[in-house]
């Protein structure tokens, strides 16, 4: 507090907040991945950048791979005020109230990165973030980890492959119904407890970008993936609002150029570093990587579509909607 209030006196004399540069405002960003993902390398150039343009009135610690917080407990402390910078799963909304962010769930509603950005960089993604001021939660940016691919220890060629197998997924009623709807059984586990899960049979199998099946090691006790593009990995960047409305206004500007730079950085290296785990993944020789033809990747889009309609009471009709009118995705051309 004391630093603050020393912050608002200095910029009212017309001070730059660098002159308390040596007593900064400290600023904690946790999050579940490893430093070497999208999401990681983002989280390190937020820092760089924030730190260059408060001219180090600002540091910012970055906590990776759920050092600081894990997967259930990081919305909590946020909401507490004992860290301040997140960047979850899009999943994580639903349990905290906000059930509308489970429509970026959905199986095969962006179909690539073109039609995804008409709705996170647009009017809709907008509308979203505002939903979690409510909750003492206010929504700086959306940045892109990439889409999704189905995992097991036995080949994944149609739907029906993975009938019967314990899959993990995140805390999401959308991604429950998504394996109910293939027969599988979901699975909620924390990212964290992922790999131990695998190696020891507690799950068969899971979905994950590229960066995120490779840097957690899964690769090496995943037998086979298979990429299906069937649900999209991104994470919306929040604040504690008390802590953000109140830094000086002079703090803030630089920290909004900041994060609008590392969002520009953060969905540039998305595809670029999914596609090089992909590659990686290959070049183990763990994981037999399988491209499915045209008609089986119609046959996983039919089978699990059908997800859109059964959760319109949960989402809103009119979201889904609204997002099928962005990116011209019509259910009824399958």
């Amino acid at each position: 507090m004391k630093i603050r209030s020393l912050l608002v006196g200095l910029v009212a004399v017309g001070l730059s907040a660098a002159a308390v540069a040596a007593d900064p405002i400290v600023i904690k960003f946790s999050h579940v991945v490893a430093q070497d993902t999208p999401k990681g390398k983002a989280a390190e150039k937020f820092k760089e950048l924030a730190e260059k343009y408060t001219g180090g009135a600002v540091k910012v610690e970055v906590y990776a791979n759920s050092t600081l917080y894990k997967d259930k407990e990081e919305m909590e402390a946020l909401q507490l005020g004992a860290v301040h910078l997140l960047a979850p799963s899009l999943a994580k909304f639903g349990p905290l109230g906000v059930k509308e962010f489970e429509v970026f769930d959905l199986p095969y509603i962006f179909d690539g990165y073109e039609a995804l950005n008409k709705v996170t960089q647009g009017a809709v993604g907008q509308q979203l973030l505002a939903k979690l001021e409510p909750k003492g939660i206010k929504g700086l940016a959306f940045w892109d980890n990439g889409f999704k691919s189905f995992s097991a220890n036995s080949p994944i060629r149609k739907p029906e492959d993975l009938k019967g197998k314990k899959m993990r997924i995140q805390s999401s009623k959308v991604l429950e119904e998504q394996m109910r709807e293939i027969k599988s059984l979901p699975q909620v586990m924390a990212f964290s407890e992922v790999y131990q899960a695998l190696q020891t049979g507690v799950v068969d199998g899971t979905e994950n970008p590229h960066s995120n099946l490779y840097t957690q090691k899964m690769h090496e006790v995943q037998k086979h993936m298979t990429l299906t593009d069937h649900g999209y990995l991104g994470y919306a960047v929040i604040t504690n609002k008390k802590f953000w409305d109140g830094l000086p206004a002079e703090v803030r500007t630089q920290l909004d150029k900041a994060m609008k730079e590392s969002t520009v950085y953060a969905n540039q290296i998305a595809k670029e570093e999914n596609d090089k785990s992909l590659a990686a993944v290959r070049a183990s020789g763990k994981t037999e990587v399988y491209a499915p033809t045209a008609e089986e990747k119609a046959a996983f889009k039919k089978a699990l579509v059908p997800v859109h309609k059964k959760m319109e009471s949960r989402i809103g009709a009119e979201l889904i909607q609204s997002i099928y009118k962005e990116t011209g995705f019509d259910p009824a051309k399958l």
